[in-house]
């Protein structure tokens, strides 16, 4: 791979290694671009915890940590600081509004839940809720139609065991508003490695049919996933043997 922009740090609960772990990691492996996306702290309204992402007060460390590092390793790497974020409506402009003063490059659109955390089941566990897998892709197109996203992460995470026809044509509708919306869709690393749902071979079998754009992310939680050659080869290949269009690397979005 020339480039990831999906890498996580400790700071959201879930992740292991050093920041600079990461950097020389990509190093090793041969990227030329790392861009660390991070999962952003969220301004949830009362004594609500979200267990797996930064919290607000870490933002401002997670910043200058990886900016020192961008100036550190910079004859050996271009890397990028970023998050990755949920559209979550209700909270979406109070989110920018606390981001607005950080310096940073991007942020990918990873969508974990329909409406948000608080209400709604994380949806890579089993669901057969046709209301609510619309509710989600509608949600990712309007989070995406915002301008704020670079691409979107792991679209085929919702791990829907209903009606397959059902599924079938919300995936079709979404694939085609994503390609009308420019939006690059990403090839998860991480979901093949922990053999969950994902990547889901009927979404990029759709993907493919409408002429998506994909992107291959390692959604890096630890150092050595930046190193998965193999791992990396098989995400390559189902983009590849569809005839999907696949980017080495991507324009960022700049949200400021």
């Amino acid at each position: 791979m020339y480039a990831n922009y999906h890498t996580h740090t400790l700071r959201c609960n879930h992740a292991d290694g050093l920041d600079r772990e990461y950097v020389e990691s990509a190093i090793r492996a041969g990227f030329k671009i790392l861009g660390f996306s991070d999962h952003t702290p969220m301004p949830f309204r009362g004594s609500y915890y979200s267990y797996f992402r930064m919290r607000m007060h870490e933002t401002e460390e997670y910043i200058s940590s990886i900016n020192k590092l961008k100036e550190e390793y910079k004859n050996d790497i271009k890397i990028y600081t970023g998050f990755e974020t949920e559209y979550y409506p209700a909270l979406f402009s109070d989110l920018l509004n606390f981001l607005r003063d950080f310096d940073y490059d991007y942020m990918i659109l990873g969508q974990h839940f329909a409406d948000n955390e608080v209400e709604t089941p994380y949806i890579a566990r089993e669901n057969a809720d046709c209301e609510l897998l619309r509710r989600y892709y509608n949600q990712i197109l309007e989070g995406y139609a915002t301008g704020k996203f670079t691409y979107i992460a792991h679209p085929d995470l919702y791990n829907f065991v209903g009606d397959s026809d059902v599924y079938e044509k919300v995936i079709y509708d979404f694939c085609v508003e994503a390609k009308k919306l420019g939006a690059v869709l990403e090839v998860n690393q991480l979901g093949l490695t922990a053999k969950r749902n994902y990547p889901t071979p009927t979404f990029w079998d759709i993907a493919a049919k409408v002429g998506n754009t994909a992107i291959l992310g390692c959604d890096a939680h630890t150092p050595s996933a930046l190193e998965d050659k193999v791992a990396q080869e098989k995400i390559r290949e189902i983009a590849v043997s569809r005839g999907i269009t696949l980017l080495d690397e991507i324009q960022l979005k700049r949200v400021k």
